[in-house]
């Protein structure tokens, strides 16, 4: 909190000083010494945030929101090992999330209806797998990726670019409280930091940090989530996009990152397969469950031949309006179909969109 500190500046002054306590009862000269500006420095020494920092310490106390250092044992080492770790994470939810193994799933804000059902299936097949699926809770791909970790009741670690209490963008205030009572929500950003856009380059690295790798869906040549690849290659992590539309814009950022050399996905198997070994040997202990598809196909029981033609003319990366899917049931009544469809998307084989619009679920 101290103003012209950043996590490498303030890093340093740990690993020198040792304690926090050791910082605060420095010199100027000492401070000047290691390169801490005046103003920084002075700040340091006549210790004009110590209030700020305890009415913080009293937010903290009544949100239930925890401080993990990184002198802590809990604070993962996957993030400890990156050039410009930050200090000090805020977190809300399961802390022990942060002993998984981690995997970025990023992408635009603006996914079209086939990008966000590659993230969301991606996300819950991953996390059925025992990987904690690592997301900024943008809207679009982010949003997407953790639903479907949490739709499998796997782990799902959202990354905010501002206080773990301020929600962003407002539209995700339900699912940042379910992360935060299901999975967890971090930042090294205080509580009541507001979201200021350079806020979000800036937790990307965290991002790609507590991953073992990251996983492109959609998104511009030179959009963030290219920026969260461009951190993955640099702190020596996996990188993988999912091929896309080769005439859409939100294609591109992926398909220069497989020209680069990143590792192609069609399915969560190919991540798995291309996550370092010892990765895949912490993962092989993880108990496995039975592909969501199959799952699916359980839950729901035999089909019915309106099931089968449902399912045959439904779509994963086009939406079809109600009365498209009735005047092509030629074989069923209106009540039929629409019963059924409620069915199907009871079973987790059909999604609702808004404007009583239909898509199939990927993989079903």
């Amino acid at each position: 909190m101290t103003p012209g500190l950043g996590a490498r500046r303030t890093l340093d002054l740990l690993n020198y000083f040792r304690t926090p306590q050791a910082i605060f009862r420095s010199s100027l000269s000492e401070l000047a010494g290691r390169g801490v500006s005046g103003a920084a420095a002075q700040s340091i020494v006549s210790g004009c945030m110590f209030e700020e920092a305890a009415t913080q310490h009293e937010r903290m106390r009544q949100r239930g929101t925890e401080l993990v250092t990184i002198q802590d044992e809990a604070y993962p080492e996957h993030l400890r090992q990156i050039f410009d770790p930050p200090v000090v994470l805020f977190a809300q939810g399961r802390l022990e999330m942060l002993g998984l193994v981690g995997i970025a799933i990023v992408g635009s804000r603006l996914a079209t209806t086939y990008g966000k059902a590659v993230a969301e299936r991606l996300g819950g097949d991953l996390a059925a797998r025992g990987l904690a699926i690592v997301s900024g809770m943008a809207r679009g791909i982010d949003t997407a990726a953790h639903r479907g970790a949490l739709a499998a009741g796997g782990a799902t670690i959202a990354v905010f670019g501002c206080g773990v209490d301020v929600v962003y963008p407002r539209e995700n205030v339900a699912l940042a409280e379910q992360i935060s009572r299901e999975g967890l929500v971090v930042s090294e950003f205080p509580l009541g930091s507001p979201a200021y856009p350079q806020n979000f380059p800036i937790r990307n690295r965290i991002v790609s940090g507590l991953s073992a790798g990251v996983v492109v869906v959609e998104g511009r040549e030179y959009s963030g989530s290219t920026i969260t690849a461009r951190l993955a290659l640099e702190q020596d992590r996996e990188v993988f996009a999912v091929p896309g539309n080769i005439t859409s814009p939100q294609s591109f950022g992926p398909h220069l990152l497989l020209k680069q050399g990143a590792q192609l996905v069609q399915c969560a198997t190919d991540v798995l397969d291309g996550l370092p070994w010892e990765c895949r040997k912490r993962l092989a202990a993880e108990p496995g469950g039975a592909p969501r598809a199959e799952q699916a196909q359980l839950d729901f029981g035999p089909m019915t031949p309106v099931a089968r033609q449902l399912l045959g003319l439904l779509r994963v990366d086009q939406s079809l309006n109600l009365d498209e899917i009735t005047e092509a049931c030629l074989d069923a009544s209106s009540s039929e179909v629409i019963a059924m469809l409620f069915e199907l998307e009871l079973a987790g084989l059909v999604r609702q969109l808004p404007g009583k619009s239909f898509v199939k679920v990927m993989g079903r």
